[in-house]
């Protein structure tokens, strides 16, 4: 990889760490307001998820992947990367519990950076690719 691609690589890679941990942090607030505000917290989670989904897939694709995706592509795409992500998480939680013996504050750790590493690869080499911008 040449100087300016690698820079290019390493600049999107930070645009995608703002964007997911800015989803996270919106889904953590919205959720807690929510359920304080009186929303059954089934309905809460759901509603707040639902908004940072929306918020990361349009930051992703307009300010990360520099907007060229047409969204009838991208977005189905983007939400088959999110539904295997969470599955992937959800299995792997299940491992670094019971093979592992992982605390609770490790085995979140480890699903996060797993979870978002396995995100990025999927949304840099599927969801995103560069070679199916519709400029």
């Amino acid at each position: 990889m040449n100087g300016l691609a690698r820079k290019l690589a390493t600049a999107r890679f930070v645009r995608f760490a703002v964007v997911g941990i800015g989803a996270a942090l919106m889904f953590f607030v919205l959720s807690w307001a929510l359920v304080s505000a009186g929303v059954p917290p089934f309905a809460g989670s759901v509603i707040a998820y639902l908004l940072a989904f929306v918020m990361a897939y349009s930051a992703q694709r307009s300010w990360t992947f520099e907007g060229r995706h047409g969204h009838g592509r991208a977005f189905p795409r983007y939400l088959a990367t999110q539904l295997v992500c969470a599955l992937f998480a959800g299995l792997s939680a299940h491992v670094a519990v019971s093979v592992f013996s992982a605390p609770p504050l490790v085995m979140s750790a480890v699903i996060t950076l797993a979870a978002g590493a396995a995100s990025y690869v999927l949304s840099s080499v599927w969801v995103f690719r560069d070679d199916q911008k519709a400029v």
